[in-house]
């Protein structure tokens, strides 16, 4: 059974409320940045990535079903996506997509079903 994009996996280690603003992020292939924002609403659940120098000036959002483990000793959350996958997604803009039903929507389909990762379509 595949679990909904916007909720966290069973398995990654995540309990509602700690506060992950700050942990690094980790792609399978390196670092992608550091949390800046997340939320751990059921079904609404994100986390807005810093990516400093990688992408210069960029922020991207990742649903909670990207994330395979969370860390709190390291203070590192791990994503089982590759630097280039989560690159190619489309464009976040925090003012305009934040809350953006459409966006979400989108970034959903890419990263669900009707993406290049076989996830349900939300």
């Amino acid at each position: 059974m595949t679990e909904h994009v916007w909720s966290y996996k069973s398995t990654a280690g995540h309990l509602a409320g700690t506060e992950l603003t700050g942990y690094k992020v980790e792609a399978v292939d390196g670092s992608i940045g550091k949390v800046d924002k997340h939320s751990d609403e059921a079904g609404d659940a994100y986390l807005v990535v810093d990516t400093g120098v990688w992408i210069f000036g960029k922020e991207v959002l990742l649903p909670a079903s990207a994330v395979v483990r969370i860390d709190v000793d390291e203070q590192k959350i791990y994503v089982d996506r590759t630097k280039e996958q989560i690159k190619d997604a489309p464009e976040f803009v925090r003012e305009k997509h934040l809350h953006d039903p459409q966006y979400r929507q989108e970034l959903g389909s890419y990263y669900g079903m009707g993406g290049p990762f076989g996830g349900p379509v939300v």
